[in-house]
């Protein structure tokens, strides 16, 4: 297949000697949690930074199976190219993928939302989120959040302390010098482990062409019904339909980042392949999270509100 000067320029852009840097720190990271850690999880939910996160699994542990099992927090408004993507790829890999849902909260009483059917779930997921380390008594989950995302984030250490109460406190994290971590946690306290914290958006789209990694459809430019609202291009589903005098487009769109569909937006985008997103991605300057997801805008403490209370 022919390229043209541009698209290899885009190639070779995806094969820089920074991703070996960045993809050894974080199995090194990877590394680090199966040695100190004694019961460690791995937070996937078919989206593209955890997709990044399985490939150094397989880096940092193949031949062998994963020392850890695969865990889905799941609102139950996922996209279900999504969810689809997830169940294959687990597949693929043969490792234990545990599933634990919101709807179980909610039915449990330990969620309550005003309107369960519609109501976004995506903070909710915190709750879930900490039952499910109770109920297996996790004491890591890695996850692949990263500092570019948001001004909550960028404040979050790679082995991120979590209390008893599973609650982050921006003020009473430790110190990561010279690269070395301190596990060290009481009983019911945890860890939150972001090994591609260090890595931006443009850096995981470089390390999915250079890896050849599949991702889900919904990444990718495709015709989708769309309502224009604040900003945003509002996905038209039966969770999130047209207001009263809104307009319904069909419009050209790709997801930068896929959650629940009642907060998560695509942008209007042609990019068809990973190179042409690598492309377009190296030109945005609004974050992923800024431009796609209506829950990180109501106000500028949202995220880091969430995290306290438990959030990834």
């Amino acid at each position: 297949m022919m390229h043209t000067t541009a698209e290899k320029q885009v190639l070779d852009a995806a094969s820089n000697h920074h991703l070996d840097w960045l993809e050894s720190e974080a199995i090194h990271i990877m590394r680090e949690v199966a040695a100190e850690c004694g019961k460690p999880a791995l937070l996937f939910s078919g989206g593209k930074d955890s997709v990044v996160l399985l490939r150094i699994a397989e880096k940092a542990f193949r031949p062998g199976k994963f020392p850890f099992p695969l865990v889905h927090i799941d609102t139950g408004h996922n996209f279900a190219e999504v969810i689809e993507f997830r169940d294959r790829r687990i597949a693929e890999l043969g490792e234990q993928l545990i599933v634990r849902s919101v709807e179980e909260s909610i039915r449990r009483g330990t969620v309550r939302l005003r309107n369960p059917a519609s109501d976004s779930r995506n903070a909710a997921q915190a709750v879930t989120l900490l039952e499910t380390i109770a109920e297996f008594q996790f004491d890591a989950c890695i996850g692949g959040a990263r500092r570019d995302e948001e001004k909550a984030r960028a404040k979050e250490r790679i082995f991120s302390f979590r209390d008893e109460f599973g609650q982050w406190n921006p003020k009473a994290q430790r110190p990561e010098l010279w690269d070395l971590y301190n596990t060290r946690i009481h009983p019911g306290e945890n860890m939150r482990v972001f090994p591609i914290s260090n890595w931006t958006e443009l850096d995981v789209w470089q390390y999915i062409a250079r890896e050849k990694l599949a991702l889900p459809p919904i990444y990718f430019a495709h015709e989708r019904q769309v309502i224009p609202r604040n900003g945003f291009l509002v996905p038209l589903t039966t969770l999130t339909p047209a207001k009263e005098g809104e307009v319904i487009e069909t419009q050209v769109v790709r997801f930068r980042t896929v959650g629940d569909i009642s907060c998560t937006c695509p942008v209007a985008s042609d990019a068809a392949t990973v190179e042409a997103i690598i492309a377009e991605t190296a030109m945005t300057k609004i974050t992923e999270r800024g431009a796609t997801r209506m829950d990180d805008r109501t106000s500028e403490a949202s995220m880091e509100q969430r995290k306290k209370a438990g959030y990834f």
